[in-house]
Order: structure tokens, then sequence, then C-alpha cells
């Protein structure tokens, strides 16, 4: 038998913040009291989940960030100890092998989300950015996969760099985007996409929180985490 968990009444409030006609007239203020409207703090961290959640299609998309969390704390081990030593060291060769399992793990996981909330139309219920984040969050992590194949520093990492610098040159952008640039690509590896997808990621995450985990099409809506009340009807068919 399947137990539904029904969101507790959001009327009222403990905080002045929310629900007050107090005028604000400087943007930290205007600032706290959206950000208290869009995201409260039991939406941010919810005491209750729905039975649905349950289901193992929702755990994929935590394992990618597990994956993601082991990825940059390997790579940023990786980066500061650099080439020489993750090549001639046995704890170097470790890191190494975890940072390239930990983007293993991260795709399959990445994939196995993509595919399982597509199949659920997950853009449903005003859910759409959250669809798009996620979507853009895996290609700049195509990005960042690229870039730390090509700074390797063996010879298959140069032999991808100097084939695709050639499609590159087809684009005419291979002057400023230099595939065998070691430093260049470096640079790009451990800075700019991993920052973008960190933080594609966590906006993800916010709007995963402002509109609740999105529930499977054929089931009731008694997320507790949903922006607007839940509708007297839905409790009389959960009820049911």
């Amino acid at each position: 038998m399947t137990h539904l968990v029904h969101s507790p009444s959001t009327e009222s409030t403990d905080s002045p913040e929310q629900g007050s006609d107090e005028e604000f007239y400087t943007w930290t203020g205007k600032a706290r009291r959206w950000m208290l409207k869009t995201l409260p703090p039991e939406k941010l961290l919810p005491e209750t989940q729905p039975s649905y959640v349950a289901s193992w299609i929702y755990v994929f998309g935590m394992g990618a960030i597990a994956s993601l969390v082991v990825l940059i704390v390997s790579g940023i081990v990786l980066s500061l100890n650099g080439p020489s030593w993750w090549h001639l060291s046995s704890f170097g060769h470790f890191i190494n092998s975890t940072h390239l399992w930990s983007a293993e793990f991260f795709f399959l996981f990445m994939v196995v989300h993509l595919w399982g909330k597509f199949w659920m139309a997950s853009w449903r219920g005003g859910r759409l950015l959250t669809w798009i984040t996620g979507v853009v969050s895996f290609a700049a992590s195509i990005g960042a996969a690229f870039t730390g194949y090509l700074v390797q520093t063996n010879f298959e990492s140069e032999w991808i760099s100097y084939q695709a610098k050639d499609v590159v040159n087809a684009t005419g952008i291979g002057a400023w985007f230099n595939l065998a640039n070691d430093g260049q690509m470096f640079m790009w590896h451990i800075v700019l996409l991993p920052l973008a997808v960190a933080a594609i990621v966590a906006l993800h995450v916010l709007l995963v929180r402002v509109h609740g985990v999105v529930s499977p099409i054929d089931a009731a809506d008694t997320d507790a985490q949903l922006r607007d009340a839940v509708v007297p009807e839905l409790h009389d068919k959960a009820d049911k």
C-alpha cells in the first residue's frame, strides 16, 4: 500500500518578513523579501517528501551531485600537485583514477537522470527552467570532460588535441581556442568550466526546491515543496 505525505498548511508562518506589507527602500531589503517569499526555509530544507520519491528514478540526480563533489575535490588535489605527481606517485595514480571514475559515474547518473525526467515530462508545473538548467549543465559538463582529456599530458591527450584542433580550425576559432595549448586548456578545465557547471547545478537544485520534486505523470501532486497551495481536490483523490 502506498502512503502519501500530505503537504502542511502554508497559510501561517512565523517569519514577519513573509506576508507583511512593510515597505523596503533598499535593494538588500527587497532582495531579502523576495528570497523569503520565493524560497522560505520549509522549501529550502523540507522535513518530508512525497512517497513517490522513494522510487529509484529519483536517486540518480543526487548520485550525479555526489559524483560531482568527488570530481571537484579530486580535481583540486590533482591541480595542486601537477602532472609529474599524478604520473609518478602511487597516491597520485589513485587520485587520478578517482577523478576519472567519478567523471564516469557523473555522466552515467546524469544521462539516466535526464532520460528519466524526459519521459516523466519534468517541465510540467512551471518547471521549464529547471529542465533547461539540467540540460545546460550536461552540455557544460561535456566541455569540461573534453578539456580534461586534453590535459592528461600523455600520448592519448596529444593525439586527441591535434585531431580535434583540425576540427576547431575549420570553424574559424582555432586561433583563439587552441586545443594544443596545454595551459589554455588547463585553465578552461580547472577554472571556467567547473565554475559554470557548479553554478548551473546550484541553480538547478534551488529551482527544484522552489517548484518541488516533479511527480510521476499519474501521481497526485502531494509534494509539500510545491509553490502553490495544494488543491483540495487532490487531497480527495489521494484519500480514496
